[in-house]
């Protein structure tokens, strides 16, 4: 009955009634202007034929999938502390979710400090300045969450990776210029400062009565050295960035029901469901012996395991851990005073301290012996020489050994006779500084037919490195970079896969963060190689693990190709053969 009809049979209407009936009729047409009566009755009528044991849970299903996408509402920063005890930063996601605000994903990545010349420094001092910028940086960061980020990120699709990285790249640009200008108009206000000489080149060696030089080496010649590039300091607050970026990327994983690195490959790939996925060969620290190592010698930072591809996860750790566990064992017999009390380092492998590069080599060599292991077939080494951190600019020189400095030249000579002795060394990570490109040409020539040059990025924060391409060197054939500061997930989709040279994704030397999501994005990535550190120290452990669960679950489902590498040899010496399972 109409309401005028009610009107007519019944002439008194209470006031209380006729706004009953008239919020009726405004519900009505609520729910047919949004379709509700059309809604409800398809899904009674397929429930009925359906008869579910489950009858609220069929309705729940089939009006989940027509509720509005999820949307981002909030971002939230967490001060929390590091694997190492730093603090650090953890970024969180809340989101519209079905009407309700809900926590989904949070995340935290490594971040480089602020760049500090800490050659003629006190240690402790340059702890305590470290820390303080740490806070500082820390602090800048959580404030971009909460005022800037949380702004204009609210409303965003969750799922628009690529979206929301171009709004965080944005931003961290305005910030940067922002930050640049500052800095350029306090120098201008700043009053002259006094010009602070140069360092005088080094001084040729004296000659002998015959006109020979004394106590040279070699053919090389005393030049002065290129002095070193500026270097440009870590933005405080961009580690924000990167683990804003991360953290959407779990969510948009999450909404999805698929796994972070499934939700990376169809990112990468631009379609979903990849047919086959592999796990990258990863390159495992054996020995540490740079500067923090108990003896003279400085060069070696990292000694790194290189595997034959195609081999399971388990196999190349349990591999691994066996030839840890001969070297200690040869290390105590040599010994003349007890046991050998095994020292890690912030990479995850065993310290060593010794004088002269080939002893750590030599003992390498006699453990995989003693084992059976091919060393130079079965497995490969490349050494991390971190030359950027050895230079005396003072003597123009590397501390290569304390006490026993080499020139640039000195340098590559030195490199090419361990090569020749140790064939199994088929990579160099950072064997030069970057600003001696003529030596790196040099040693490109005289060892690049059996030994590949890398370079690591990862060290070097910039503004804009992810997003061009990496740096160019003379014979260098691959880089090393990780997600660290302002680098988000798009940036690192964009260098696998437009770089021209062969790119490993890594952590950083002394890898403090915990989170395992970088044992996804190295997959989903294609990557051919990861850089991980040691098998010791959780934070490290926590990545391995999560290959290895990684690895069962695409070989459960029928999809882990483990038959070929994926990308060019990187290492000088690879074959098909040797890529193969």
């Amino acid at each position: 009955m109409s309401y005028k009809g009610f009107i007519n049979c019944n002439s008194r209407v209470s006031k209380e009634e006729q706004e009953f009936y008239d919020l009726k009729m405004k519900a009505a047409e609520y729910y047919r202007a949004n379709g509700v009566p059309q809604k409800m009755e398809g899904v009674l009528n397929d429930m009925f034929f359906d008869k579910p044991d489950d009858i609220y849970g069929y309705l729940a299903n089939y009006f989940s999938k027509l509720s509005s996408p999820p949307v981002i509402s909030r971002l939230l920063g967490k001060e929390i502390y590091d694997g190492k005890g730093q603090l650090s930063l953890q970024a969180q996601v809340l989101c519209i979710i079905k009407n309700e605000e809900k926590t989904t994903c949070s995340a935290v990545i490594s971040s480089h400090s602020e760049v500090l010349d800490n050659s003629f420094q006190d240690p402790s001092g340059v702890t305590n300045i470290n820390n303080d910028k740490r806070r500082d940086s820390v602090m800048a960061a959580l404030h971009w969450i909460h005022e800037s980020l949380n702004t204009i990120l609210n409303g965003s699709d969750p799922c628009d990776q690529t979206g929301v990285d171009k709004i965080l790249s944005d931003f961290f640009v305005a910030r940067y210029l922002e930050d640049q200008d500052i800095r350029n108009r306090e120098k201008e206000n700043q009053p002259p400062s006094v010009p602070v000489p140069e360092a005088s080149p080094p001084t040729a060696p004296p000659k002998d009565k015959k006109g020979g030089d004394k106590g040279k080496k070699g053919n090389s010649t005393e030049k002065p050295i290129p002095p070193p590039e500026p270097s440009e300091l870590v933005l405080p607050g961009s580690m924000a960035v990167g683990s804003v970026s991360l953290a959407v990327a779990k969510t948009g994983a999450l909404l999805q029901c698929i796994p972070l690195y499934k939700y990376i490959k169809a990112l990468r790939n631009q379609q979903p469901c990849p047919k086959e996925m592999h796990i990258p060969v990863p390159l495992v620290t054996l020995l540490s012996c740079g500067k923090m190592s108990p003896g003279k010698l400085n060069l070696l930072e990292e000694i790194i395991v290189i595997p034959k591809a195609g081999q399971r996860l388990k196999q190349i750790i349990t591999m691994v851990l066996k030839l840890q566990k001969e070297m200690m064992k040869i290390m105590n017999t040599a010994s003349k005073t007890g046991p050998v009390l095994p020292t890690v380092s912030d990479s995850g492998a065993l310290v060593v301290g010794y004088e002269r590069p080939e002893q750590p080599l030599d003992l390498i060599t006699e453990a995989s012996n003693n084992l059976g292991l091919a060393l130079g077939k079965g497995i490969h080494l490349a050494v991390n020489c971190a030359a950027h951190n050895l230079m005396d600019y003072p003597k123009g020189k590397y501390e290569v050994i304390t006490g026993t400095p080499k020139s640039p030249d000195e340098l590559v000579d030195m490199y090419e006779a361990l090569i020749s002795k140790y064939p199994a060394v088929v990579a160099l990570i950072d064997p030069l500084r970057k600003e001696d490109v003529e030596q790196w040409e040099r040693l490109s020539s005289v060892v690049g037919a059996s030994c590949s040059l890398l370079s690591d990025i990862s060290s070097k924060p910039q503004c804009h490195s992810s997003r061009e391409d990496a740096p160019s060197l003379p014979g260098v054939r691959g880089y090393i970079l990780n997600q660290s500061n302002e680098i988000t997930v798009t940036d690192l989709i964009h260098v696998t896969t437009e770089n021209k040279g062969a790119v490993i994704i890594g952590t950083t030397c002394g890898e403090p963060c915990s989170d395992d999501a970088l044992s996804d994005m190295v997959v989903g990535l294609g990557v051919g190689y990861v850089k991980l550190g040691g098998l010791s120290r959780g934070e490290r452990l926590t990545k391995y693990n999560r290959l290895i669960s990684i690895e069962e679950e695409l070989a459960q489902q029928g999809i882990l190709d483990s038959r070929k590498q994926h990308t060019s040899p990187l290492f000088v010496g690879e074959t098909e053969e040797q890529s193969s399972t």
